[in-house]
C-alpha cells in the first residue's frame, strides 16, 4: 500500500474529484512551452500517457486548437486501484497565432509523451535588407 503525506496533493485530488475529469465540452488544460528556434515558432505540449490517435489538432484562421484524451488503462477484474493521481479525460488548449506565422506548413511530432508543433515564420515577417539608391538613381514623383 502507498502512503501520501503531501497535503497540497490531497487538495488537488479533492478538487479533481469535485470538478470531475475533463470532457469534450469542458476540457482540462494541458501544460505547454512556446519558444522561437531559428525560423520556427515551437510549441510543446505535455501529454504523457496519451496515444497519438487520441490527439486532435485544428487550425482555423489564426486559432490553433489542440485536444487530447487520456483514457483509462484497461484493467482486469482482479485489479484493485490503490492510488490514482494521473488525471483522465479530455485536455485542451487554444492559442491565437500571430499573422507572422505560416499556418499552412505546421509540422507535428509526438515522442515520449510530448507533442511538438513547429510553425514556420512567414517569409513576409523575416528581417530583410532594404537597398538605398543614391545620386543619379533618385527620381521625383510628381502628381
Amino acid at each position: 500500500m502507498l502512503m501520501r503525506t503531501d497535503p497540497f496533493r490531497e487538495l488537488d485530488r479533492l478538487a479533481q474529484q469535485l470538478t470531475g475529469p475533463g470532457t469534450w465540452s469542458r476540457p482540462s488544460v494541458m501544460p505547454m512551452d512556446a519558444y522561437r528556434e531559428g525560423d520556427d515558432y515551437v510549441v510543446a505540449f505535455d501529454l504523457p500517457g496519451v496515444s497519438a490517435d487520441a490527439i486532435d489538432i485544428d487550425v482555423e484562421r489564426n486559432m490553433l486548437t489542440v485536444k487530447a484524451e487520456r483514457r483509462p488503462v484497461a484493467k482486469s477484474d482482479d485489479v484493485q486501484m490503490e492510488l490514482s493521481e494521473r488525471p483522465l479525460g479530455v485536455f485542451s488548449r487554444q492559442i491565437v497565432l500571430a499573422d507572422t506565422l505560416d499556418t499552412e506548413h505546421i509540422k507535428a511530432d509526438y515522442d515520449t509523451g510530448v507533442l511538438t508543433l513547429r510553425i514556420p515564420i512567414a517569409e513576409r515577417a523575416k528581417p530583410r535588407k532594404i537597398s538605398i539608391r543614391a545620386g543619379s538613381d533618385h527620381k521625383e514623383i510628381s502628381g
